[in-house]
């Protein structure tokens, strides 16, 4: 089973980064899921994303999605939402391509002003592209990655179960 991280901030080695693999390692040690989560730092992709010919970096990075089993795709929250960046990346999926694969919405946010924006932007996109997205988005403000260890442990335990039935439902198993 593949599990692969998409990171949507601009910025490498970021805390949407250390987020993100957080919350992917919980899930997949919650899960059982072997292996570490396999991340797709969208930042090493940023100046090849908008060419017609985007490189072999970019397909294999495509590739690297299409094929996986679960996805957790994150971003911090830009003006509201997820950033353009990630946009970008994801608009290179036709609408129904996700089908078959778990989607797990992670945003990191400054504000709680801003939690709605995983179930309310986020959410919809992924579904949009096929996926199946069972579970609450997980919105984390940056005050909170002082323990991100136990609010990701946390968040796992709610999403597992919905994750496991999300793929037993996309394989007929």
């Amino acid at each position: 089973m593949s599990f692969v991280v998409i990171i949507g901030n601009p910025r490498p080695a970021s805390r949407t980064a250390r987020a993100a693999l957080a919350a992917a390692g919980a899930v997949a040690r919650a899960a059982g899921i072997p292996g570490t989560p396999d991340p797709v730092e969208l930042s090493d992709l940023a100046p090849d994303l908008l060419c017609a010919d985007p490189g072999p970096a970019v397909r294999a990075a495509h590739a690297k999605v299409a094929e996986a089993d679960v996805l957790l795709v994150a971003s911090p929250t830009y003006k509201g939402t997820y950033t353009g960046l990630l946009k970008v990346f994801l608009d290179r999926f036709a609408a129904g391509s996700l089908t078959g694969k778990a989607a797990l919405p992670l945003l990191l946010l400054g504000s709680p002003r801003h939690a709605l924006a995983v179930e309310v932007h986020l959410r919809p996109l992924l579904v949009e592209l096929g996926a199946t997205v069972p579970t609450p988005g997980l919105a984390l403000l940056e005050s909170e990655l002082d323990r991100l260890d136990s609010v990701a442990a946390e968040w796992a335990g709610l999403v597992v179960p919905a994750v496991r039935g999300a793929l037993t439902a996309g394989t007929g198993r």
